[in-house]
């Protein structure tokens, strides 16, 4: 077995942190000329909380044997999802825009559902590592990724965070799918899925507003359909080579949230169709790179755990790159190593730890 982490997967991790840096900087100019206040608190939450916390994390966690912790991940689930319900107790969670998914704590916020998703990984890695000849099965396949992905996803809802939900459930199919779970069973979950999104959007009006703009973006251009259309204008505005680093024009007044969903838009803009293409090819290397560690790896615990977390940190970005381009409906899911969020930043690099500390270990 390997004693060195996986040089090429770390080579294009490392990239990706300083092409969304640049990209963040540049994008957090826009909030820099609307104020200065707000842009000096991001500034030092996205690199205090987020690098170099998460930076911390994962120097640690790659250097620690990820099996030694296999037999704590029930436990990591539970603390994760205590604090996620916490976000609805007043004095503790803090709510903002009418959703509450955050823990404030002096001058510290957290967002909880970020860790939720990294514990519901874990779990199910260590679930189905035990019972991989049972994964076929309903009880031993199936059950597990009701109760653990629903009960996730049922209190993300609450928040409401649909995006969140959605995730921890396309990450707990996958695992499924990886630990040898039958694909008919996997496309019956699919279908209940479908009808529960369209059941949830029926019941919030701003989510049936979100399928009904990504059908026809020019219905409301001054209203529903102004971010993805101002999005689209971006993109285009970025042409081949883009404008160049910083010269961005709509991050400054046209774009809503340029550091946060809106930020592959200003990317486009300033680094154009090549510039924009590269990051999403270095988003499918990091992905291809972290499968092949995965399908090494030494344990199936390792292949599972490294699974799942590829596909949280590549399901978000793809995400908000395809709602960028009006591919899918507009979703709040950050570009990870790219858009603002201490808290989604410093899980991440947690999350590449584990990723490097099975490297470590994959079979050569």
């Amino acid at each position: 077995m390997r004693k060195q982490i996986d040089t090429p997967f770390l080579l294009v991790f490392l990239t990706l942190v300083v092409f969304g840096l640049l990209i963040f900087t540049s994008a957090a100019l826009g909030l820099l000329a609307r104020d200065g206040a707000s842009f000096s608190s991001v500034a030092v939450n996205q690199l205090l909380f987020g690098f170099l916390c998460g930076g911390i994390a994962l120097v640690t966690l790659s250097r620690i044997d990820y099996r030694v912790w296999r037999p704590y991940t029930p436990y990591f689930f539970i603390a994760a999802l205590f604090l996620t319900v916490l976000t609805f107790v007043p004095g503790i969670g803090l709510t903002l825009k009418g959703a509450s998914r955050w823990i404030e704590i002096g001058p510290i916020t957290f967002q909880p559902a970020e860790l939720l998703k990294f514990a519901v990984v874990a779990f199910l890695a260590g679930i189905y590592a035990s019972r991989m000849n049972r994964s076929a099965t309903w009880r031993g396949g199936v059950l597990p990724l009701v109760l653990i992905c629903g009960i996730s996803a049922a209190v993300l809802l609450v928040q409401p965070d649909t995006d969140g939900a959605a995730i921890i459930l396309l990450a707990g199919a996958v695992m499924l799918f990886s630990a040898g779970g039958r694909v008919r069973h996997l496309l019956l979950l699919a279908l209940c899925g479908i009808l529960a999104l369209g059941a949830i959007a029926y019941q919030r009006p701003y989510l049936a507003e979100r399928f009904t703009t990504f059908i026809n973006n020019t219905q409301d251009p001054q209203g529903a359909g102004w971010q993805i259309s101002q999005s689209l204008i971006a993109v285009g505005s970025g042409q081949w080579s883009g404008r160049g680093f910083g010269q961005s024009i709509e991050k400054f007044s046209y774009l809503p949230e340029p550091i946060g969903d809106s930020i592959f838009a200003v990317a486009s803009e300033e680094f154009g169709f090549v510039g924009s293409a590269a990051l999403v090819l270095l988003f499918a290397a990091f992905s291809m790179l972290g499968l092949r560690i995965a399908a090494r790896a030494p344990d199936p615990f390792g292949g599972l755990l490294v699974v799942g977390l590829v596909v949280i940190i590549i399901g978000q970005s793809f995400m908000n790159i395809a709602s960028t381009l009006g591919l899918i409906p507009l979703s709040g899911l950050p570009l990870i190593f790219v858009s603002h969020g201490g808290t989604s930043l410093a899980i991440a690099l947690a999350e590449v730890g584990v990723i490097l500390s099975v490297s470590r270990r994959m079979k050569s």
